[in-house]
């Protein structure tokens, strides 16, 4: 005696038909698991174990310039993913972590410029990017902090003295900083006008 098995298919398991290729859908097949996104497709041809340890290489680089441990991560995992864009769900499961980490951690990226959300018409989900200028928002970040140093180093001049050895230090400090803050806004311009590619004209298609 045969029993017949009723058997549930996914938009991950479609039986296969011959030749290999994934049988089309027939009325009455039933979509259990939602559809990825583009967003959360990786290439196949990818060591993905790697991509996390280069993930993990760039976030404790971003460490160091001051960004907190887990917006460094969510960001680093923003601009490694193709699209450039994902869920606060992707980011999640991607990173391992819990989704109000990921809430934290987005939120305070989105305050200095360095993640937008994005949300499309008639759905209720938010995506989360980095900006095509998102270095241009860290460098204007640190020119911030550097004008912050400068005056701070300033009145250590004061303090020490301007003839002294130590005020003679401090002041080519001050004069360090004064010089890059005014040449800054030239330098990203320059990168503006030749554009992502080097070629003088904009990215297309973002």
């Amino acid at each position: 005696m045969t029993r017949n098995t009723a058997h549930t298919t996914t938009g991950r398991e479609r039986p296969r038909a011959a030749g290999g290729r994934a049988a089309a859908a027939r009325p009455g097949d039933v979509e259990d698991a939602p559809r990825r996104d583009d967003d959360a497709v990786d290439r196949e041809d990818r060591d993905e174990k790697a991509v996390g340890r280069f993930v993990e290489d760039l976030a404790s680089a971003l460490t160091e310039m001051g960004v907190p441990r887990m917006p460094a991560r969510v960001f680093a995992a923003l601009l490694t993913t193709d699209s450039g864009r994902l869920t606060a769900a992707d980011l999640a499961t991607n990173l391992q972590v819990s989704p109000a980490a990921v809430s934290g951690a987005v939120r305070y990226l989105m305050q200095i410029g360095m993640v937008r959300r994005e949300s499309e018409p008639g759905s209720r989900r938010h995506y989360y990017r980095a900006p095509d200028n998102v270095w241009d928002e860290v460098i204007g970040i640190r020119d911030h902090l550097m004008a912050r140093w400068t005056g701070v180093l300033r009145e250590g001049v004061e303090v020490l003295g301007p003839d002294t050895p130590a005020g003679e230090r401090v002041a080519e400090s001050v004069r360090f900083f004064e010089f890059v803050s005014h040449e800054l806004p030239s330098v990203i311009r320059k990168w503006r006008e030749q554009g992502p590619s080097g070629d003088g004209r904009p990215a297309q298609g973002r």
